[in-house]
């Protein structure tokens, strides 16, 4: 029996060297004329640890990392294949405590499967959750996602039970269920993580709401930027059709679900769900004026269901397990876990999938390990580009929709970008008003102009013109976009635009308020 190595095949890992790292230790163990067996997984998420080569022993699996071509000699003879200590060996994986004290649900089987594996993945516990929905009739599978209380992982966290019936009760001769995979955000890659390391579970996922809701055709939509998610996405789709799975008769249910991956062109704007569908129509991504909701008439005008990534891949946890264990992660409304993404200014970047509640004190400290400069954390910000910058004296508000939304700010999709205390948080300021001039599809005046003019007004204020007089209009033109644009792009810009200016006022040349600052 040959002894089996695991090395990540994701787009971090490749990006780091991964690829030529498994070449050479293919071609020493040749040499040595050493049987292995190597399986390409995905990333556990530990980004500062790849490429983490994992030898399979008889106490788990042993990690070494990060590991060099110019590494491999050495790891022989030593003897790592064997478990052996060496300079790079980092113990049980399982038992790294960044890793270990995590809840991961949605998370479980990324980086410990080969993620093409059906075996694998049915090994690891895969299509439980889709053989109990098929079990089930529409309303009772949409009635466990809703007494999970599960909302969407978008940004917008709106119930997906909710979702999910609005558009079982509507009456159409065709359905659809569209993912928006569409990963946009500054300092966001769980989709990505998941697609490239466990693509069935999102695949599960996509089924279970196809049955639920009576949708007989399902798309991915993908961003541009991920072609090695496509090719994985591609792969998986043929062999779970192959194996029953997805088509004409899913798992023997008698049952139809088809499903595609589509590529997007690369908008950013084409992240907005209206603007997807379009894209998906072949039509330029522009933003749909709401009523009708999508789920009313969405894609090719039908009922559509409309989630995100890490929205579908929770629900197979939730059909597997109940409702009632998922919803015992979490807090309040904000039932439970999110993967939250480090990036940034930080010792360890990676991924950390927590039950909400966690708070950004801890995600920054214990798994980040502060700045990678060592110089204080000045503020982070959370949700991507359109989300708050909030400064250190709310490192402590536990991570929930609604906490969030207490001091003005979102929990998103669970990027969290961190900068220390040389960042010039006005120029972060306009950099959010230049980048929704660039990104806006121009169907609305308030997104399209205001903000061209938010980043002429934010020149003024750091030029020392009128200061007072512009930080009104600022806040003005904020309230416009607003309330006035059609999607949130437009919409959320001020919010790292107001957070900067209510908790870092000094960078914008202005006298900060101690009664406001850091409230």
């Amino acid at each position: 029996m040959s002894i089996r190595l695991y090395i990540p095949i994701d787009s971090t890992a490749l990006s780091l060297g991964a690829e030529r790292v498994a070449r050479a230790i293919a071609e020493e163990a040749a040499r040595r004329g050493i049987d292995l067996g190597i399986v390409r997984n995905g990333s556990r998420g530990m980004f500062w640890l790849e490429p983490l080569i994992e030898v399979e022993t008889v106490a788990g699996r042993v990690g070494y990392g990060p590991v060099t071509p110019a590494d491999v000699a050495g790891l022989f003879d030593a003897g790592f294949l064997s478990g052996a200590d060496h300079p790079l060996a980092l113990g049980r994986v399982e038992a790294i405590p960044y890793l270990a004290s995590q809840e991961r649900l949605t998370f479980a089987r990324v980086g410990v499967t080969d993620p093409l594996s059906l075996d694998d993945y049915r090994a690891h516990g895969g299509f439980a959750g889709l053989a109990r929905a098929i079990g089930m009739s529409c309303a009772e599978v949409v009635q466990e996602v809703t007494d999970s209380g599960l909302r969407g992982r978008g940004g917008a966290a709106f119930p997906t039970g909710i979702k999910w019936n609005t558009v079982l009760a509507a009456a159409a001769d065709r359905k659809y269920v569209v993912c928006n995979a569409d990963e946009g955000d500054s300092g966001t890659f769980s989709d990505r993580m998941l697609m490239e390391g466990d693509p069935y579970c999102l695949i599960e996922g996509m089924a279970i709401a196809g049955l639920a809701v009576g949708a007989t055709q399902g798309y991915i939509y993908l961003r541009s930027e991920y072609p090695h998610a496509f090719e994985t996405l591609r792969a998986a789709i043929a062999r779970a059709r192959t194996a029953g799975c997805l088509g004409q008769d899913v798992m023997g249910s008698g049952r139809v679900f088809e499903l595609e991956v589509r590529m997007g062109a690369g908008a950013y704007i084409c992240g907005e769900e209206t603007s997807m569908l379009e894209s998906l129509e072949g039509k330029r991504g522009t933003v749909r004026a709401k009523p009708p909701l999508p789920a009313i008439a969405g894609l090719f005008g039908k009922p559509t269901v409309i989630n995100n990534v890490m929205s579908l891949a929770s629900v197979p946890t939730i059909l597997a397990r109940g409702a009632a264990f998922y919803r015992d992660y979490g807090m309040g409304r904000s039932r439970g876990t999110l993967p939250f993404q480090l990036a940034g200014n930080l010792r360890r970047t990676g991924l950390v999938e927590k039950a909400f509640g966690v708070t950004l004190r801890e995600l920054l400290y214990d798994y980040g390990g502060g700045s990678a400069s060592g110089r204080p954390i000045r503020a982070v910000q959370v949700g991507g580009p359109l989300g708050a910058y909030v400064p250190e004296s709310q490192f402590d508000v536990p991570l929930d929709y609604e906490a969030y939304v207490a001091i003005g700010a979102m929990v998103g999709h669970g990027g969290l970008v961190a900068f220390d205390d040389r960042a010039d948080m006005a120029r972060m300021a306009r950099y959010a008003m230049e980048f929704c001039a660039v990104e806006s599809c121009g169907k609305c005046t308030p997104c399209r102009i205001g903000s061209t003019r938010g980043v002429e007004v934010i020149d003024r204020i750091v030029a020392g013109e009128q200061r007072g007089r512009n930080v009104a209009l600022l806040n003005s033109l904020c309230d416009t976009m607003l309330n006035g644009s059609l999607c949130a792009l437009g919409g959320m810009t001020p919010y790292p635009v107001q957070s900067a200016l209510k908790h870092f006022p000094e960078d914008f040349g202005l006298v900060p308020d101690e009664d406001n600052k850091g409230a």
